[in-house]
């Protein structure tokens, strides 16, 4: 299906053209000490974007569909491509809902962060002191920064198994989180705290219920309380403990199951319980909302200018079993584009929904893209999330 796309390009006086309806824009935001000009301060490529999600649907073999914002200082792009579910083949839903996956961990490591700045967490304080009984003394000392940055040595919770069949079956489990941190800290830890980084939902799982330990109240209205009404994310919620459904206008979900004969199947994987993930992974949100979200976060609305600097933050360790250095931060992670471009972000995997919301530090240029992956669990990053964000930051 051919991408439908409109322009919105803020430098349009400066070129002495306009393109698309006109844009509003936010105050300047801050700029890091010693940079004078924008990260990026070419507007968006339209072509390389709109080559970067054409073709998709039922046929191609990487995804059914995707919703791509990119924005900044610099000027701003929308698009959206394929179809919204396979049977129909209907236009893909604009502005739908999805599921964020992972994108989840940095509202929840805004929220500790807020609490660090209100001097209600400590981040060197060892998790114990707040949730007494639930590290053992044979891990060490465990800190809250050592959750938030994945160097705290837990080991992940035991689950139905890792590949796709055996998390089929499982699909409508309703988990808990106190269950899954029992089982966990059940275990030998895998390394000493803070020698080594190795990302797992664990350390969020735990981090949810130090939120509402500390808050006296669920993580969810936490949440809810201190980021999404204050930033009007409307879009944005978290499906109770038994839900399935994404309600709202979206797109659905599915993963490619190769059949004996050779052929494929897609099987649809939109309604499915996100409870194992909880304050790891289970959002559900839309591009304009994390675009909103994270213009704020970057622009110091939502975490003080202090406690931020944990989002952008790497630990000086090596990753556990592979020894590359770090790359994940309080929530978010530091990626280095082929022309030594830095961005920051985080992205998310959900059966059926690849996210990801990320910027330059300066918000010269932000990204936001849900791509109905038919494979959104596989190893490596699919292509067409691959050819978005390459095209998001062509010169």
């Amino acid at each position: 299906m051919k991408a439908r796309t409109r322009t919105l390009i803020a430098a349009a006086l400066v070129l002495g053209i306009a393109s698309g309806p006109a844009v509003a824009h936010a105050a300047p935001v801050p700029v890091p000490a010693g940079v004078t000009a924008p990260l990026v301060p070419a507007p968006p490529n339209a072509a390389a974007l709109e080559r970067a999600i054409a073709g998709l649907g039922a046929e191609h073999g990487d995804a059914t569909a995707a919703l791509v914002r990119v924005g900044g200082t610099s000027g701003a792009w929308r698009g959206s491509s394929g179809v919204a579910d396979v049977v129909t083949g209907r236009a893909a839903v604009e502005e739908g809902r999805f599921r964020a996956g992972s994108v989840t961990k940095t509202f929840t490591a805004a929220v500790v962060l807020q609490l660090a700045a209100e001097g209600r967490v400590d981040l060197d304080r060892p998790v114990r002191r707040y949730l007494p009984g639930t590290v053992p003394d044979s891990y060490g000392a465990v800190t809250v920064r050592q959750l938030l940055n994945h160097t705290s040595g837990i080991p992940a919770a035991d689950g139905p198994g890792d590949s796709f069949e055996a998390q089929w079956e499982h699909r409508f489990d309703v988990t808990d989180p106190h269950d899954q941190i029992a089982d966990a800290l059940a275990k030998q830890r895998e390394f000493a705290p803070g020698t080594a980084q190795h990302y797992l939902n664990i350390n969020y799982t735990v981090l949810g219920v130090l939120v509402e330990k500390v808050t006296g109240t669920s993580y969810e209205e936490a949440v809810g309380r201190r980021i999404l009404r204050p930033l009007g994310l409307r879009q944005t919620s978290f499906p109770s403990r038994t839900q399935t459904r994404i309600h709202g206008p979206h797109n659905r979900g599915y993963q490619a199951i190769a059949r004996a004969d050779g052929s494929r199947e897609l099987r649809d994987v939109t309604e499915w319980n996100s409870s194992d993930r909880w304050a790891a992974g289970d959002i559900i949100s839309t591009t304009a909302d994390l675009e909103r979200f994270t213009k704020a976060l970057f622009g110091g609305r939502v975490v003080p200018a202090a406690q931020l600097e944990e989002m952008f933050t790497v630990p000086a360790v090596k990753t556990f079993g592979k020894g590359e250095a770090a790359t994940m931060t309080a929530g978010m992670s530091r990626i280095t584009l082929p022309d030594g471009t830095v961005l920051w972000g985080k992205s998310g995997g959900r059966y059926g929904y690849n996210t990801g919301m990320g910027a330059t530090r300066d918000l010269s240029r932000t990204v936001v893209y849900s791509v109905n992956s038919t494979n959104a669990k596989g190893e490596d990053t699919n292509p067409v999330v691959m050819g978005i964000v390459g095209a998001a930051f062509a010169r």
